[in-house]
């Protein structure tokens, strides 16, 4: 696995990643940031974490960031001041986002019609049922997909809580769902079996999770590993 330390990162063709560190519910996690080069050079940037005068300067180097990409309701903190930096850059958001970031200029809803920049480099696919309003980034030309909290990857934290809430919640040193978002949100679990079964079907191998280490192979097998709980529609 490939683990970026607070410095931006080649991880594929084409991807870069970078991490700050975070705390959710008293665990000490990290934040994952993901970088994509689209065909005429220019970047998306999906779920940007705080921004420093080096990060945005190593982003600065690799070409134009011309997309702000919020992936689900909850990655949002650091958004305001990468849309502040980058005016010109489009923002793409959940629907929902809108209600809560009312600052925000949301110009394109995920799904709602399609981004002429990202076809024939980028699929995106929104994972219904899903509280969250998740939608995840397929980058074939790297075999890469790209998510938020679809699943996670944290390994053995070394902070107690953090080791002892990953254990409680089934997601200590594997890819996982945590249990507690497992049972809160996902409001229609056949929409999102769907979901999850078309996502399959798309060619990626590499995997990049919001909060943990990207995997740069088995990614497929590890997100399916990852959904046995929830029921194939097949069954």
């Amino acid at each position: 696995m490939i683990v970026a330390d607070g410095r931006l990162i080649p991880f594929a063709e084409g991807v870069w990643v970078d991490t700050a560190p975070m705390r959710i519910l008293g665990m000490q996690l990290t934040a994952t940031m993901t970088v994509l080069r689209l065909s005429d050079g220019s970047l998306l940037l999906h779920s940007p974490i705080a921004m420093t005068p080096e990060r945005r300067a190593a982003i600065e180097t690799l070409g134009p960031v011309a997309h702000l990409y919020v992936p689900n309701l909850y990655h949002h903190l650091w958004i305001g001041e990468w849309a502040a930096a980058f005016p010109s850059a489009r923002l793409h958001a959940p629907a929902g986002l809108a209600k809560k970031r009312p600052d925000l200029r949301i110009d394109r809803a995920h799904n709602a019609t399609p981004e002429p920049a990202l076809a024939g480099v980028v699929d995106e696919l929104r994972i219904d049922g899903f509280r969250l309003e998740e939608s995840v980034l397929v980058y074939p030309l790297a075999h890469t997909l790209v998510t938020a909290d679809l699943v996670h990857n944290i390994g053995r934290p070394q902070h107690r809580w953090t080791e002892v809430y990953t254990r409680t919640m089934g997601f200590y040193d594997r890819v996982a769902l945590s249990r507690m978002i497992r049972w809160a949100a996902f409001t229609d679990r056949a929409a999102a079996r769907r979901s999850l079964d078309e996502l399959l079907t798309h060619p990626f191998d590499r995997l990049i999770v919001g909060h943990g280490a990207p995997l740069a192979a088995g990614g497929r097998e590890a997100l399916a590993a990852a959904y046995t709980w929830l029921p194939s529609l097949s069954r």
